[in-house]
């Protein structure tokens, strides 16, 4: 179990220090040229995704790019298919429920009950981040051996 948790850290932890000044500077940022929860809220999720999805697509594809190239093949565009559709299948459900419903609602709602903007925002982030987690970590550990091996063709 030692082992697992590793990994998920290696591959989750930096793509969280990532969206989470995403989602802080993004909401602070709508905040204050809207002055409206709803807009900053919403923001601060979709820049958190942003930053998210791009940092963990990227080292998806650093990953797949280093294998082929191990085996004389070359990265191409149905190999971007294969990772765009290997993160599908790890973080679709967890996703559609996350930023759509969630995410945004903790981020709105938080910040107010708590009195404070900031703090608001990171606490929705935690709270959020684990009903996130959860399915997708057992996706990913469903899929990673199908939809992330580039050794065979």
């Amino acid at each position: 179990m030692k082992q697992k948790l590793r990994e998920w850290l290696r591959r989750y932890l930096p793509a969280e220090l990532l969206s989470v000044v995403a989602t802080l500077a993004a909401a602070t940022l709508a905040l204050q040229a809207t002055h409206s929860g709803l807009q900053a809220a919403l923001a601060g999720t979709w820049a958190g995704n942003v930053a998210y999805f791009g940092w963990l697509l990227g080292q998806d594809m650093l990953l797949a790019r280093r294998t082929l190239r191990a085996l004389g093949r070359r990265y191409t565009l149905r190999t971007l298919g294969r990772n765009l559709r290997a993160l599908a299948v790890e973080f679709g459900l967890a996703e559609v429920a996350d930023s759509f419903l969630i995410r945004p609602a903790l981020m709105y709602y938080l910040p107010r009950w708590l009195g404070n903007f900031a703090a608001g925002i990171l606490v929705a982030k935690l709270l959020a981040d684990v009903t996130f987690y959860i399915p997708a970590i057992i996706s990913y550990e469903l899929s990673k051996n199908r939809l992330r091996r580039f050794d065979k063709p």
